[in-house]
């Protein structure tokens, strides 16, 4: 009775030139894996915020960009914060032509208030900040480009 380790070992025949394989990657699932990418950045970014004495010392004051840490600015944050992670699903789940229009209209109004948060701020949040609108962009341009469908014929 032979075992796998009284085998050879097998070689890799595959040569330099060999090419790899070229799977489409389905337009809902890029744009689902943007919108996760973007709210990984958006965390980190107001994450290392946090190692601010400035910032601490606006968050002890209960004030923070001008706004007074409240129960509404919480809501507020907090719905900022959930439509993009909706949009995670919402990008797989939702019909086509919602999909596309909710994406763009998303993507572009938090591109905007993005760029405007990032006004005077230190340079690791305008770089976070500039590959969330990256990403944001993308969005928009994969929803825009959205594939259309072909039509079936007998």
């Amino acid at each position: 009775m032979t075992t796998t380790l009284d085998r050879p070992m097998e070689r890799d025949v595959t040569t330099a030139g060999t090419r790899l394989e070229a799977f489409p990657v389905n337009v809902r699932v890029k744009i689902s894996a943007l919108w996760a990418s973007m709210l990984f950045v958006f965390v980190y970014v107001d994450l290392f915020s946090l190692f601010r004495a400035d910032v601490r010392a606006d968050i002890e004051a209960g004030e923070i960009g001008g706004f007074t840490i409240d129960q509404s600015f919480l809501l507020g944050t907090t719905a900022y914060v959930v439509i993009p992670a909706l949009m995670v699903v919402g990008a797989l789940v939702l019909r086509p032509r919602v999909n596309r229009v909710v994406n763009i209209a998303l993507s572009v109004v938090y591109a905007l208030t993005i760029v405007g948060g990032a006004i005077g701020e230190w340079s690791y949040y305008v770089l976070g900040s500039a590959v969330e609108v990256a990403l944001l962009a993308a969005v928009a341009y994969y929803a825009w480009t959205w594939p259309r469908a072909v039509p079936v014929t007998s």
